[in-house]
């Protein structure tokens, strides 16, 4: 999937989920993750390849999602749930910095659980997307977060330490050996 979703384009996208669901007579919900969290409520890029999220009624919001994609030209699995396999039973959500709608509510996971995701999955920049690493660092900085004992102590409030790999530990250290080289 090679085109990129801006703002605009996501605000229009769920702006018209909305009215899809208000068609049908469905309060949805939709809780969002990823870099479309990066992009809406935290404002730390300009796009984001996919919206990540879990939604309710499903059935329903899956039909209106391919409504949606053919009214706007979207790629394909624009919006999707893979991100499934990655939440944890204690996940914060909150409704932060996103747009509500009449008939689509729409949360976000807290920046502390948004950390513990991002870090978990340690993603290496490729080809197709630029990774994890500036978004671990743009939350890091909106924690205030100052060691990474912090930042571990953060994932192990949502998940449990045998999560963590060697390639999460690596990556935050090194994200603070690059702040305290940084500092003069």
């Amino acid at each position: 999937m090679g085109q990129e979703l801006a703002k605009k384009t996501i605000l229009a996208a769920l702006s018209q989920l909305n009215d899809e669901l208000a068609r049908e007579h469905v309060q949805g919900e939709l809780c969002l993750f990823g870099g479309v969290v990066m992009v809406l409520a935290f404002h730390a890029r300009p796009a984001t390849k996919d919206v990540d999220a879990v939604f309710q009624p499903t059935d329903q919001m899956r039909r209106a999602a391919v409504t949606v994609q053919t009214a706007l030209g979207l790629p394909d699995g624009w919006l999707n749930d893979g991100v499934k396999g990655w939440l944890s039973p204690q996940g914060e959500t909150t409704e932060a910095g996103l747009p509500q709608f009449s008939n689509l509510r729409i949360t976000r996971p807290t920046a502390s659980y948004l950390l513990a995701m991002k870090a978990l999955a340690a993603r290496a920049a490729g080809p197709e997307g630029k990774g994890d690493r500036q978004d671990i660092i743009t939350l890091i900085q909106h924690l205030a977060l100052k060691t990474p004992a912090a930042v571990f102590e953060l994932i192990e409030r949502f998940y449990p330490s045998q999560r963590i790999l060697p390639k999460t530990e690596f990556l935050i250290r090194e994200i603070f050996d690059e702040f305290s080289s940084a500092q003069p």
